[in-house]
């Protein structure tokens, strides 16, 4: 059974774990605000929050129900646009009223309830992060400046709390109906499992954890499967320093790492790289392991790692092992394990004080795209001499790789134009791109090219390397 709290209401249901939620909304509760737009977490049409306890605190995140299993649901408070709703408009609906924000008003369900997450949020209410809440939904005939002035409104009410409860003040302010106040006592009667995923004795088919790209690409399969998931065991979350390591569970998710006290302290420009990830919603549901497993040549996250040598502690449910991440691919969407094994954790060794690390990426669009090409460097000098180096890139053969050639060739070296030179050259020889939908041979050849060029850019600002990117 699943059990969760939709809007108001107590949910126990049998139906396969694999449904997506947003058809047990539309179809089984005749919750039909929730629009069916794209199906692949794109539009935002289907946005719905969802709310569960967090280190003993009730938090709320915007996610696709297109790409949510109905599993992924247990106990947590799942709102829709119905569950917004009160006596006469609340704050966020006016404010888009009296903005003429809404036209059809097929994507206006989906904007709302992500404004609604963003009232929720504790941090400081800025116009700015206000559209940054809702970069994963769109208007397709309203523009988007009258949205902008509705929520420019919305934050500058917010603005008003002065150190208030979030709950609190959305209550008592109408931006949010009053039962909202009840859900963080009524939550606590929910608990996850603590135990890890199934054996494979137990016949499970898919070891799930957010499903935003599996869904995508095998809908009418999982909605039938039987599947265990990784985000609803307690066990297989968190993120932790244990001395000058991090430690990471399976079910971690991107927004978690955004979060993470250890990763902003030792990426102090992971806010800029995760911007260039997908859309907010999807990275409350993506998890970091499925990033991996997934397999896919221009995962951005497995890019990330690779740089970082990652190595995974994969589990059958009876015995562990350990991996590098760099040895996990071993073909297109083929790997190194054997069936039955998840991953259960991920380590790294952080970064020093002379540890310089960046990430790129380009895409059709510079937001919420599919990356044509991204790579990660990892580089540990002594005074004015690469140490180690460490290149990893994607979108330029069957399956992300790890440059070793490249990487290798860094030890040693003095950062100057003529080593950038060199070291394209030999990445030139390590990679096999083809020709896609996202960009010719010739064109991932030269985009990894400048790609390594902004690295050196990025971490060693100097005049005659900056000069390299107009030769």
């Amino acid at each position: 059974m699943v059990q969760f709290i939709l809007n108001q209401k107590e949910i126990s249901t049998g139906l396969p774990k694999g449904m997506l939620l947003l058809d047990f909304i539309r179809y089984h509760q005749r919750l039909t605000g929730t629009k069916i737009g794209c199906r692949e977490g794109d539009c935002g049409a289907c946005t719905v929050l969802a709310g569960e306890i967090k280190d003993g605190v009730l938090v709320y995140r915007s996610v696709t129900s297109c790409l949510m299993p109905l599993g992924n649901a247990a106990g947590k408070h799942i709102v829709t646009v119905e569950g917004v709703n009160m006596e006469g408009l609340n704050f966020i609906q006016q404010s888009f009223a009296n903005e003429g924000a809404t036209q059809c008003g097929f994507c206006t369900p989906g904007f709302i309830v992500s404004l609604a997450g963003f009232c929720l949020n504790k941090t400081a209410a800025t116009t700015h992060s206000g559209i940054d809440a809702v970069n994963g939904n769109i208007c397709r005939c309203t523009g988007y400046k009258s949205i902008e002035r509705a929520i420019a409104a919305i934050a500058g009410k917010l603005n008003e709390r002065k150190g208030e409860e979030a709950i609190d003040f959305a209550v008592k302010n109408k931006i949010l109906p009053g039962y909202f106040s009840s859900i963080e006592e009524r939550l606590a009667d929910y608990s996850l499992p603590t135990n890890g995923v199934a054996s494979p004795a137990d016949n499970i088919a898919k070891f799930l954890g957010g499903g935003t790209d599996l869904y995508v690409q095998q809908h009418d399969t999982l909605v039938d499967s039987e599947i265990d998931f990784l985000l609803d065991k307690n066990n297989l979350k968190g993120i932790e320093q244990q001395g000058n390591k991090c430690l990471m569970g399976a079910a971690v998710t991107v927004t978690d790492i955004l979060e993470s006290p250890v990763f902003k302290q030792y990426f102090p420009s992971l806010k800029k790289y995760i911007k260039l990830v997908s859309s907010t919603q999807i990275r409350n549901m993506a998890t970091i392991a499925g990033n991996f497993i997934n397999g896919s040549p221009i995962g951005d996250f497995t890019i990330f790692f690779l740089a970082l040598d990652a190595r995974l502690i994969l589990s059958n449910g009876i015995g562990k092992r350990e991996l590098p991440l760099r040895k996990l691919f071993k073909g297109y969407k083929t790997l190194h394990t054997t069936p039955g094994e998840y991953i259960d954790k991920i380590y790294f060794e952080l970064p020093g004080a002379a540890t310089q690390f960046n990430f790129e990426k380009v895409c059709k669009r510079t937001h919420l795209d599919i990356a044509t090409v991204n790579t990660a460097i990892h580089i540990v000098m002594n005074g004015d001499t690469i140490s180690t180096g460490s290149i990893s890139a994607g979108g330029v053969a069957p399956v992300p790789i790890y440059l070793e050639i490249s990487s290798a060739f860094l030890a040693g070296k003095k950062v100057s134009p003529q080593l950038i030179s060199e070291l394209i050259e030999i990445a030139q020889t390590e990679i096999s791109p083809i020709s896609d939908a996202r960009g010719t041979e010739t064109y991932k050849r030269f985009l990894l090219g400048q790609l390594i060029k902004a690295h050196f850019i990025t971490l060693f600002p100097g005049e005659k390397i900056k000069d390299l990117m107009n030769a």
